[in-house]
């Protein structure tokens, strides 16, 4: 098949995925809506652009469209979970945003391998570097996102304890819980401060303190941060020192991060072993394909099977091989606590 062709087939198909998205699907439930609100206004903070100021996007496109296009968007459920996923990432995103921004990759990751390979390096131009420049083009902006995820989530375990601490603390000195958060919002830094003042513009929107908890466990995902939600939600049925409580989980949670460092210290080879046997392959197979491109053509050649050369078919086994591998190799070094 011509490149260019192939080209034109991934762009028109990226098209009608990002339209499917935006016109087919479930919309979101009330529920789900309130806890948007919630976000959007942080979000509306956050920005703190000066009134009348427009985005380059609602310059090009029109402020019309544009909320055309975010409330197509927000009202998917797959459109409230990247909404999630952003808000996680501290991305000063809209879901609408982000879908463009993956979809531009996937049509211009392999238009701009396609260009390369026909001017300065040939060994661009096989079908084999377009579909990887598709991947690519659609996996890298959610490696990005993942990324900034997991960094916030590790920046919010490292200072919970001391946050739950200062609530302790607070706690003791005769405060409320609420002025409790209030002073966690005050006294700490993101994003500790910008979850627990979500939850306090949450429950000044009507919603139950419990509910407004369970929000941001969902929002952050972490597992000591439920603990002590938990035992705060307990406490709040059944009575008792929320105080010591606090102390008690802050001790365990300092303790389960000593043993994790450890635990990673001890595994820290083995995980690069993993990284080192699934790129090194890759990065092979990009070097010669660039270098030494006739070295790659025979795989591209006959013999066939069913209309695909065999040599493409050896890829993708060894490609599904690695990825197993790597997998497995992560399941092995990935020890719970």
């Amino acid at each position: 098949m011509d490149p260019a062709v192939l080209v034109a087939l991934m762009a028109a198909a990226a098209v009608l995925l990002m339209v499917y998205g935006l016109f087919g699907g479930r919309r979101v439930s009330p529920t789900e809506r309130i806890e948007q609100v919630a976000i959007a206004a942080t979000e509306a903070r956050n920005r703190d652009e000066p009134s009348g100021a427009k985005s380059l996007r609602e310059r090009l496109f029109g402020g019309r469209t544009v909320a055309a296009a975010d409330r197509a968007v927000s009202q998917r459920d797959w459109g409230s979970s990247m909404a999630r996923d952003l808000a996680r990432a501290d991305l000063q995103l809209r879901p609408s945003e982000y879908l463009a921004i993956r979809v531009a990759a996937v049509i211009g990751a392999p238009v701009v391998t396609w260009m390369l390979g026909q001017t300065i390096l040939p060994g661009l131009g096989n079908p084999l570097a377009l579909l990887v420049a598709v991947v690519l083009g659609w996996w890298v902006p959610r490696f990005y996102v993942g990324r900034r995820k997991a960094k916030r989530l590790q920046a919010f375990n490292d200072h919970l304890a001391d946050t739950i601490t200062l609530v302790a603390n607070a706690l003791r000195a005769g405060a409320s819980f609420l002025q409790a958060i209030e002073l966690v919002v005050r006294e700490t830094q993101p994003p500790i401060s910008t979850e627990f003042n979500r939850v306090i513009r949450e429950v000044n929107l009507g919603l139950p303190f419990e509910q407004a908890l369970a929000n941001m466990v969902r929002r952050v995902r972490s597992d000591d941060l439920e603990l002590m939600t938990t035992a705060i939600t307990i406490q709040h049925q059944v009575g008792g020192n929320l105080a010591e409580i606090l102390d008690s989980i802050a001790f365990t949670i300092r303790e389960r991060i000593r043993i994790k460092g450890e635990i990673r210290t001890l595994t820290a080879q083995q995980r690069m072993s993993g990284y080192v046997v699934a790129g090194l392959p890759i990065f092979l197979v990009v070097v010669l394909s660039i270098i030494a491109p006739q070295f790659m053509e025979p795989m591209f050649g006959p013999p066939e099977v069913v209309g695909i050369p065999l040599g493409v078919i050896s890829l993708a086994l060894g490609a599904i091989m690695m990825v197993i591998g790597f997998l497995a190799i992560r399941r092995i070094v990935d020890i719970e606590v």
